[in-house]
């Protein structure tokens, strides 16, 4: 029964001041809520309430203070519901009024913690009390009901715009457009919002254009995207580049890569400057149907027009060229690549080299395995157990053994697989000597932190004690005393290391 006194004390003392809380506030409240049954009291708060009514309101001041007062106590306020209790009995008192900033400031307060009947309820108090409102508590409204997800409240704001001494804008209609659009069963209403919005002295402009066209794209209706592509240039209203690329990313998932062509051209013809994404649409799509020509004339091309192209242009046509056959192709895009000021990256290399491996070009893979190192970049496993692979496959061990140095040398540890494949070919042709001379090189490469020789040895080592199995008793001795020497300069290249540690 008392609740509602003890919240407008607690508000009370909330918009008083300390200095003042005890002198002019206090009182005031308990001639409100506790009148006295005394006669002369009655007598003197019915003259003083008579003298108060009695002058005029620009020269009465509020009890509960100052709008600007209220106004920062509320924004203040980290529990929206408390913000609306404060902002709610303040109202209720005489001769106060809320400054238009403080309903912005609940608004938000209560959008953000979702309770939306309440900015219903405040935007009605809005409209009847004649407060000059501005766009930007609509579009705050808007953003409010995007990040709600409610597509709903979006088309409705839009009515409650016309309601006020405010004209919609464009910026309101994209972005009730853009909320609309996000869900597949509104795409229709959206259509209809954009149709009619010029009768509420709204005309659409090139985004809203690009919303709609869009969303027609992604739901599969191409020919209603075009219609209204070609109805901007009817409506003096201009395309921009992301009207180009919507339309040619729908021909390109529809496998339309000449029609996208088209398009290109068209915006070529009118003066339009394609960007990178627009061009990597393309050749994704060129490269996907293995126009592969046609791919890498659009990448000399794109400089001419004005549009550089970048590392995700030249490695889409190093990929596509690889996957069918064309490595050599593929390195002539690397050279162009660094003559056009664009350096090759990590998958840059490793797409070309295993290009090259998988059409048995080892000496070149190999060439470029170096410079990819020597550049700092660190070549997957894959890769180099290919190459190795492929060279120990060929009969040339030693140039297999050259890969493995030049990986350790960067600190890169081949493969247990690599070091299976390479010592097996060696001991094919009973090379004992060679294989001596291949370990201790690899011996003599400074060993770093992260160089996983180890487990390379412990898979080496399973894998001669199956060929020592094999091998007649008189050979045995010899595999074991290299295992073991295999092991003892592990040692001491560790210990060595770890001495030299502070």
């Amino acid at each position: 029964m008392h609740k509602p006194l003890l919240v407008a004390c607690k508000i009370l003392l909330l918009v008083t001041s300390p200095r003042t809380r005890t002198v002019s506030i206090l009182p005031k409240p308990q001639s409100i809520l506790f009148y006295s049954s005394s006669p002369r009291h009655h007598q003197q708060h019915k003259r003083e309430t008579q003298h108060s009514d009695s002058r005029p309101n620009a020269n009465i001041k509020s009890p509960i203070g100052s709008p600007s007062r209220v106004q920062k106590l509320i924004a203040s306020q980290s529990d929206p519901l408390l913000a609306k209790e404060i902002f709610d009995y303040a109202s209720r008192q005489p001769n106060f009024q809320h400054s238009y900033s403080c309903y912005l400031i609940l608004i938000l307060k209560l959008g953000r913690a979702k309770y939306f009947s309440f900015i219903d309820d405040l935007l009605i108090d809005l409209k009847s009390k004649n407060y000059p409102v501005t766009p930007t508590l609509f579009s705050y409204i808007i953003k409010i009901y995007g990040e709600a997800n409610l597509p709903d409240k979006a088309l409705k704001i839009f009515y409650t715009i016309l309601k006020f001494d405010c004209n919609p804008s464009p910026k309101h209609l994209n972005g009730i457009l853009e909320i609309l659009v996000s869900h597949q069963n509104y795409i229709k209403p959206a259509f209809g919002l954009f149709r009619d919005a010029h009768r509420y002295g709204v005309f659409p402009d090139t985004k809203s254009y690009n919303i709609l066209i869009r969303a027609f794209c992604l739901d599969g209706q191409l020919s209603i995207a075009y219609s209204l592509f070609n109805q901007m240039f009817r409506r003096d209203v201009m395309p921009d580049v992301v009207s180009y690329r919507i339309l040619m990313q729908a021909l390109c998932r529809k496998n339309q890569v000449n029609g996208a062509v088209g398009l290109l051209e068209d915006m070529l013809n009118k003066g339009y400057v394609p960007d990178a994404l627009s061009y990597t649409t393309l050749l994704n799509s060129l490269c996907r149907k293995k126009k592969l020509r046609e791919a890498y004339k659009l990448l000399c091309r794109m400089k001419v027009k004005g549009c550089n192209p970048d590392i995700i242009h030249y490695n889409k046509v190093i990929l596509g060229f690889c996957r069918e056959g064309r490595a050599m192709d593929a390195c002539k895009v690397l050279e162009d690549m660094e003559s056009n000021g664009c350096l090759p990256n990590l998958v840059s290399y490793r797409t070309l080299v295993g290009g090259l491996c998988d059409q048995g070009m080892f000496d070149e893979a190999k060439s470029h395995l170096e410079e990819m190192m020597l550049k700092g970049f660190s070549p997957h496993f894959a890769v180099s157990n290919a190459l190795i692979k492929g060279f120990c496959n060929g009969g040339k061990i030693a140039e297999a053994c050259g890969v493995v140095e030049e990986l350790l040398k960067h600190g890169e540890a081949p493969h247990t697989e690599s070091w299976v494949i390479m010592v097996s070919r060696i001991c094919e042709v009973d090379d004992l000597q060679r294989i001596g001379e291949t370990l201790d090189k690899v011996m003599k490469v400074e060993l770093k932190g992260d160089t996983r020789i180890v487990e390379a040895g412990i898979g080496l080592e399973e894998y001669l004690i199956k060929r020592i199995q094999q091998k007649s008793m008189e050979r045995l001795n010899a595999f074991k005393n290299l295992i073991i020497e295999i092991y003892s300069a592990i040692a001491v290249s560790w210990l060595g290391k770890e001495a030299g540690r502070p």
